[in-house]
């Protein structure tokens, strides 16, 4: 993405494959740097209080969160290994030396296949929406990631939560894919297809605003720092602080919503792996009030320093990653049509 509202045109030398697999590339970079900070987490958090059968904690691997479960007592898991660590750094050296250094991405493999999909469907689509917006919208073209981020985190998200659920559902209960197609078509027999995109509001409630201000805050910072050092194309040194800055700025305000949906989302994910019916019927700003009023106005806020120091980095690796791919893409289709036009002139 150009840093100058006058090479509009560069975003057109770039194909939507070629933004699929750039997108996909900074996917899998940014998976294989955050991820570690997760599975320490929640080892720690295991280890203070350790999970029972059947109760559900959020895992993320700086692309997306997901929701998992406890089967059993299982202490091989990755999220129930025992061990005894004072703290973060501690965790990290620990687990390093008696498990290896492997360990550290031991709960990638479950999240990735649906992580790298949808952020690859959420880039690319906001590239393509940014891009036609911008030629609608005329003077009011650098608005436009205001629409193309949660339009794209829309369509994104969407897609995903019906797999989510089929997920959660295959990790707590064991079951056979011909089990689950049945229990997948008796519940939409009885409670139509709807029922498979249960819990998706509380996660747009959250990732819809901060797509919103993610997009048009790094689009701003991106422009600004271009002008600044005089550059017609950013860096990925200009990409990665843009990424973190506004990553940090969205964490920032769509926190309150983060808590929220990470309760519900919980409380849901716990309700599918027990087969029971949805009783979560407050709405998002009625468990808002209810937090205030039950625990205080700070619970809205709990989680903030570890949320900003993962979505911070997870922000700036993921679009500096993506910029330098669609930039050696955009520097390939010119040097082949140079190559063509040199060749026919001959």
């Amino acid at each position: 993405m150009s840093g100058q509202r006058s090479a509009p045109a560069a975003r057109d030398d770039i194909a939507p494959l070629q933004q699929m697999v750039a997108s996909c590339s900074g996917a899998i970079l940014t998976s294989l740097f955050v991820t570690p900070l997760d599975v320490v987490k929640i080892r720690l958090q295991a280890q203070k209080n350790p999970f029972p059968k059947g109760k559900c904690f959020v895992y993320c691997n700086g692309l997306m969160d997901h929701i998992c479960v406890c089967v059993n007592g299982n202490t091989k898991a990755w999220y129930k290994a025992p061990g005894h660590f004072s703290g973060t750094l501690d965790a990290f050296v620990n687990i390093v030396r008696h498990e290896g250094i492997k360990s550290l991405w031991s709960g990638l493999p479950p999240t990735l296949v649906m992580a790298v999909p949808a952020t690859v469907i959420y880039f690319t689509c906001y590239d393509q929406l940014c891009a036609a917006l911008r030629v609608r919208m005329g003077t009011y073209a650098d608005e436009a990631p205001l629409l193309a981020g949660p339009t794209a985190r829309l369509g994104a998200a969407t897609v995903i939560s019906p797999l989510e659920l089929i997920r959660t559902k295959l990790q707590s209960q064991k079951q056979s894919y011909r089990e689950l197609t049945a229990c997948i078509r008796s519940a939409v027999a009885n409670k139509g297809w709807l029922s498979l995109w249960r819990g998706l509001g509380p996660t747009l409630l959250r990732d819809v605003p901060f797509s919103a201000i993610y997009w048009y805050s790094y689009e701003k910072g991106k422009k600004w720092l271009c002008e600044r050092h005089n550059a017609r194309e950013p860096t990925f040194t200009i990409a990665f602080i843009s990424g973190a800055v506004s990553g940090s700025i969205a964490s920032i305000v769509t926190l309150p919503f983060d808590v929220v949906k990470t309760r519900r989302q919980v409380e849901l994910g716990e309700l599918q792996a027990k087969n029971l019916s949805c009783k979560v019927s407050s709405s998002t700003f009625s468990l808002m009030r209810r937090i205030v009023t039950q625990e205080g106005f700070s619970r809205l806020l709990a989680g903030f320093f570890p949320r900003l120091i993962k979505v911070a980095p997870a922000c700036a690796i993921m679009i500096s990653t993506y910029e330098f791919g669609k930039a050696f893409f955009r520097k390939h289709n010119q040097e082949k049509t140079v190559s063509l036009l040199q060749t026919t002139n001959t």
